[in-house]
């Protein structure tokens, strides 16, 4: 079992990958991940470990098979590396009633994401490991310049970071190191091929859905193609999380009523509360904090780190180092382990299968840095504009002031699904839903009938 055998298969080597990789495998059963995330989090670095003792048990040769995936990872793992590096320019921060926050971050307009794209936080005044993604409910079209992302405190992670902010006296604070990774969602989401959308969410499971709407909200305002009409049904266990429904309106401040260029209707479920007991809190669930940043000189809007033509640019950058990994082999080869393997002393496996990973590496790092810093220089201009200005304002608003046309609230029950979809008008009605599996299951079954032909399923999951 300790066996290394230096121009053979190592024992020893495959043993350690194989209990990193045990690790990795027991972590991942939900009751382990959901309740103990740290440890499903941090065991999840041992792929390190588990890829490096793979290609020294097996050798260089057989480690080939899996190279294709392991390079391309390789490569989108330094690329976040060098993302991730700089802190971004937090703006402000909207502290909701309901242990939520939404981030407003700045961003360069030629970054472009798709509706219910994700996004990777990491606050190290937190935890300097922890990366968590968050969905982003902004529009890159309707904020060319604000990327937003909302948090619901569900964990150790975001309950501190919701304290931090919530229990903060003064509307102005200096400064929250953030970085980033990504954005990362869907090449496209073609949501104007429905008649009609119907988004069912409980819970944060509105997040995606106000990426959607803010998105469709833009295509509406430009007149230039027929958007669906949308109906939401969420549902909420508490009257305050109804103050959810405020961020489906940016920080930019759009006073106009949403509902005159939107067909929108919104249908809001409080679960667990009556609607007669909810006249005591209405005064504290209307209250959103607002919170101004001051960011420092050397906070860098987020950017697309292989500029507009990110796909272009990951292709050269894949093809240019594969090349230059090979030449490196090549000369390694031909010049010091050939002259040594045509000895009686075979070369070992081991140093092989280090000098081709060596390889690897400076391969991807040199054409990977030198990617970013070519699209750095030729699109991403330092920006001067100052944000020493900001005024943070604390607002009152409510979802009947902001949608009063366009929501109903019901309390006390449970959305009837059934009857909220089945027979909807249209040829093609898309139903979208995020949320609880319950919730999924029953939305998918409902449009698996035989009578619901119209319908077109989609879910989104957070897991």
């Amino acid at each position: 079992m300790l066996e290394w055998d230096r121009t053979g298969v190592s024992n020893l080597a495959g043993e350690i990958a194989l209990v990193a990789g045990f690790m990795m495998w027991v972590t991942t059963y939900p009751k382990i991940r959901r309740r103990f995330f740290e440890v499903f989090f941090y065991t999840h670095y041992l792929y390190i470990v588990f890829m490096l003792f793979f290609v020294f048990h097996v050798g260089i040769s057989h480690a080939l098979i899996p190279f294709p995936g392991f390079y391309i990872f390789l490569v989108d793992r330094f690329l976040r590396s060098l993302q991730s590096r700089n802190n971004v320019k937090l703006v402000s921060a909207r502290v909701l009633p309901c242990d939520t926050v939404e981030l407003n971050f700045s961003k360069n307009p030629m970054l472009i994401y798709s509706p219910t794209s994700t996004m990777f936080v990491n606050i190290p005044s937190i935890s300097k490991l922890q990366w968590h993604p968050f969905s982003i409910i902004s529009s890159s079209k309707l904020e060319p310049e604000t990327l937003s992302v909302m948090i619901k405190s569900q964990g150790k992670w975001s309950s501190k970071l919701y304290d931090m902010l919530s229990s903060s006296s003064s509307d102005q604070i200096n400064r929250l190191a953030v970085s980033v990774e990504g954005p990362y969602g869907p090449s496209s989401t073609n949501f104007l091929r429905h008649d009609s959308l119907v988004m069912v969410s409980g819970g944060s499971g509105i997040t995606p859905f106000i990426s959607i709407i803010r998105d469709l909200y833009y295509m509406s305002s430009t007149h230039k193609c027929k958007i669906p009409k949308m109906t939401l049904i969420c549902a909420f266990k508490n009257s305050s999380d109804l103050s959810m429904l405020d961020l489906i309106l940016p920080t930019s401040g759009l006073t106009t009523d949403i509902s005159s260029f939107v067909d929108i209707q919104i249908k809001a479920f409080v679960t667990r509360e009556e609607k007669t007991s909810v006249k005591e809190s209405t005064h504290n669930r209307n209250i959103i904090k607002t919170l101004g940043f001051k960011p420092n000189v050397s906070d860098q809007p987020i950017s697309p780190i292989l500029g507009p033509n990110s796909w272009l640019c990951l292709a050269t950058i894949l093809s240019s180092s594969f090349m230059i990994f090979i030449v490196i082999i090549a000369i390694i080869t031909r010049y010091h382990i050939y002259p040594i393997d045509q000895n009686s002393e075979k070369y070992t496996w081991a140093y092989k299968s280090l000098i081709y990973l060596l390889s690897i590496s400076i391969s991807v790092v040199t054409t990977s840095t030198a990617a970013m810093l070519w699209n750095k220089k030729r699109y991403y201009a330092k920006s001067d504009q100052s944000v020493d200005n900001f005024s943070p304002l604390i607002i009152e608003s409510s979802p009947q002031q902001l949608l009063s046309q366009s929501t109903d609230i019901y309390y006390g029950e449970r959305p009837n699904l059934n009857q909220l979809l089945v027979g909807l008008p249209g040829s093609s009605v898309g139903v979208l839903v995020c949320g609880p599996r319950k919730m999924r299951q029953e939305v998918a079954k409902i449009c698996s009938f035989g009578s619901a032909e119209n319908l077109q399923f989609e879910s989104i999951s957070f897991s």
